[in-house]
């Protein structure tokens, strides 16, 4: 009897308290762990819980990290829930006490997707065209690519989002290819941004599974039945440049790091981590460029290769820019 088929059939009939934020976007995301876990014999129920992010018309940049994810943790451990499930990337990436990342589930394409009028590319958008993203990320990278588009800062949902292309707001928005994928919207996508014009944020397209620390047996079902080990070991990378560069400037960030395949030198097939990072720097005016590093390591050291990007993009000169 295999581990999965084992800890299936010591949950038959266990029902599981999900907590998550009550978007369509989140309750996708929440749906695609709920089915993971009945799958392990468990019954699930779903908990929204409102957050003040959602309740904030604020820029992301006003409210900070982790405005939707704090009510959510707060259920967690005040027992109203079981489980937490978040977007990754939306997480502090400072531990919270009482609490265990159980699982981190198989990632979605982490890229940026563009949604453009008329089927327009970003290379196609004429300049001066208006381009919304709740990103700043986003919008650092947009400018410093000089194709004198209006960036604009946006909020609200996916159709929010949508809609001000639709009715002519707007020429594009961009949005995290994963999001549109979970609610369905591929089918709008322009064009799929290559992460050498738009680096992702740190750990987009990856879901965090969160319980209490003293759950031990809900903290085994989850990361037997959801967690994915070459997922995992990215996301750390990545976040671990994030948390390294939070404490050394306040600019965009971005990373994607991937287990690749590479050759030891006895010529033998061996899994290697592959990363690049990028962070912005401000130069003369409002102009803004990005700076870039990357490097390979091995998976064990997932840590130390985001904390040795970042500290290479610092002193390239990553810094503050104005947002």
């Amino acid at each position: 009897m295999n581990e999965v088929t084992d800890t299936a059939d010591r949950n038959v009939g266990r029902t599981i308290r999900i907590g998550t934020r009550g978007s369509r976007l989140a309750m996708a995301q929440t749906g695609t762990i709920a089915a993971m876990l009945q799958s392990a014999g468990c019954r699930v129920e779903l908990v929204p819980i409102s957050t003040p992010g959602d309740r904030s018309s604020a820029p992301i940049a006003e409210i900070g990290v982790g405005v939707f994810t704090s009510a959510v943790r707060e259920a967690l451990l005040e027992g109203q829930v079981d489980v937490a499930v978040h977007s990754y990337k939306d997480l502090p990436t400072a531990p919270e006490p009482g609490i265990a990342l159980a699982a981190v589930s198989k990632r979605e394409d982490p890229r940026d997707a563009l949604v453009a009028r008329d089927g327009l590319t970003l290379g196609e958008l004429p300049p001066g065209s208006r381009v919304g993203t709740g990103s700043p990320r986003r919008m650092a990278q947009l400018r410093a690519l000089g194709l004198g588009l209006d960036v604009v800062p946006i909020r609200g949902n996916i159709d929010t989002r949508l809609g001000k292309v639709t009715s002519g707001e707007l020429d594009a928005v961009v949005l995290a290819r994963a999001g549109l994928a979970r609610t369905d919207r591929l089918g709008l996508v322009t064009e799929v941004l290559d992460p050498i014009q738009m680096v992702p944020a740190p750990a987009q397209g990856a879901l965090a599974v969160e319980t209490r620390a003293d759950d031990v047996d809900t903290e085994h079902l989850l990361h037997t039945v959801v967690d994915d080990a070459a997922t995992r070991v990215a996301v750390t990378a990545e976040r671990a440049l994030l948390a390294a560069l939070e404490a050394g400037c306040s600019a965009p960030v971005g990373a994607l790091a991937e287990v690749v395949e590479d050759l030891n030198g006895e010529g033998a097939v061996v899994e290697r981590l592959s990363m690049v990072g990028v962070a912005a720097t401000a130069v003369e005016g409002d102009a803004v460029q990005m700076l870039r590093a990357s490097a390979t390591a091995d998976t064990s050291e997932a840590n130390k290769l985001g904390r040795m990007l970042a500290a290479e993009l610092l002193d390239l000169g990553a810094g503050a820019v104005s947002r």
